[in-house]
Formats: structure tokens, sequence, C-alpha cells
């Protein structure tokens, strides 16, 4: 068994094939899904496909470049949306400087709110941060201060000192498809320093697919190609990677429940 712990299962029902996806995924041994919230407005189709199935979860927040587009998004509101037993957590929330669509305050105020909703309902915070490592460990070192939560730094691609900032303060790191990236030298190096009780695989579907995939349509099935890579550089066999990283799975999202 291996989980998806982050994936977008709503734009892929946009092709129309869901189901597919859905049952290339079991085949491949990847159960459960869980399906992430980028935007409020969404959230009742994001929480429609959790409810179709055992195997199936979902959060609730929004994504940074979309914070400008809904920025009366509140705790208050999160909180409320995450009563929902499908919702295992909340985000994904964060800072995303590298496209800057939304403003800076606005992200940073809409991260500190899902921080709240985190530590109110006891549900992990997944986080998204690009190009904006200091400003995200700053709030999380900040809020932190005023009352413990947890969570998970989502599809990591960023530098050691992130990684073990983020590690001390108890959070997990996700790893995607980037970790087989010809590129990505520097996140395998980091890879195999991260303890393996503390990582999570992801997907983040339909974007970043893995090597040898490359040039098609990501889907939960291909968490497979990213265990292997972090098998590979954690020494270690596929299947002591796949029972870990569950186990970390169900240790974070305590919600969930398979």
């Amino acid at each position: 068994m291996l989980v998806d712990s982050h994936c977008h299962l709503d734009y892929l029902a946009r092709d129309g094939d869901l189901d597919d996806v859905l049952v290339r995924a079991r085949n491949a041994g990847v159960s459960p899904m869980l399906t992430i919230c980028t935007k409020l407005r969404e959230f009742d189709v994001v929480r429609g496909i959790a409810e179709q199935a055992d195997d199936l979860f979902c959060s609730v927040g929004v994504h940074p470049p979309e914070a400008e587009s809904e920025p009366d998004t509140t705790a208050e509101t999160l909180i409320e949306l995450a009563r929902h037993p499908k919702v295992v957590g909340i985000g994904e929330t964060g800072l995303d400087y590298f496209y800057d669509h939304s403003p800076r305050e606005v992200q940073q105020r809409l991260f500190r709110a899902h921080i709240a909703a985190s530590r109110e309902t006891g549900l992990p915070l997944i986080v998204h941060t690009r190009d904006a490592e200091s400003d995200t460990i700053d709030i999380m070192r900040e809020e932190m201060a005023q009352g413990a939560f947890t969570g998970v730094i989502h599809c990591f691609s960023g530098t050691r000192q992130l990684a073990d900032r983020s590690l001390d303060l108890g959070f997990y790191i996700s790893i995607s498809g980037i970790v087989t990236f010809k590129s990505a030298e520097d996140l395998r190096r980091t890879v195999e320093a991260v303890p393996l009780d503390r990582i999570l695989v992801e997907t983040d579907s339909p974007y970043l697919t893995p090597v040898p995939k490359r040039g098609k349509r990501n889907e939960p099935a291909m968490t497979t190609y990213t265990a292997a890579k972090v098998a590979e550089l954690k020494g270690v066999s596929v299947d002591e990677v796949a029972v870990q990283t569950t186990q970390n799975f169900r240790d974070l999202f305590t919600r969930a429940v398979f």
C-alpha cells in the first residue's frame, strides 16, 4: 500500500475519466488518496469526490496564488467547513512569491488564518511554499509560539535549511515526482538526509509527472515512481518505504481512517 498524500482529483475529473484514474491507482497499490482543495468556491466538488469511496479524503483551503480571489477567507469559515468527516487537513495554504499572483500581504494573512484553523481543529496544515522560505518559516515559528499545530511541507523542492527548520517544528516533508527529475540533485541529497519516519509521498497530480512518464498527465498511480526513487536514495526496499510512509500518513492525518 502507498498513499498519495496530495493530488487534485477534481482537476483530473475534468478529463472525464476519474473512475479509470482511481482504478489504475488501486491496481498499482495506491490507496488511499488525499484530494486537495485550492479554492473554497470549489470545495463542494472536492468534498463530493472524497465522498465517493472509503479510500478518498479531502482538505479545505485556499492555494496562495488564489488568495486575492478569496481574500475574506477566515479561520472560522475554514473551521466550519472542516467539520465534514471527509476533511482530514487544512490547506493547501502557504506563500508563493514565484508568480506573485496574489499580494504577499494577503497571502500572509490567509496563511495565518489557515494556521489558526489547523490549531483549532487539530487537523494538519498542508503548506505550499515557493520562493518564500524565510517568510514561511518566520510565520510558522511565530504562530507556533501562539499554540502548537502539525503539518507537512508538500511537494518539497526547497533548501536543506527549509527541511531542517520544518522538521524542527515537527512537520513532515512530502516528496513528489520532482525527486526523479534530472535537475533535482539538491533535492535528492535532502531526501537522503530526512528521516524516513518524517517523509510522505505524493503526486500533486495532474502536475509534475515523474520520470519515466514525463510528457504524460500525472495521476495517483504514478506515486510508485516517487516511492521507488525514495527507496533508492534511502537504501531500503520499496516495501519499507510503502509501509513507513503509510504509517506516517496515519500518524499525521489522524482523521483519515482506513
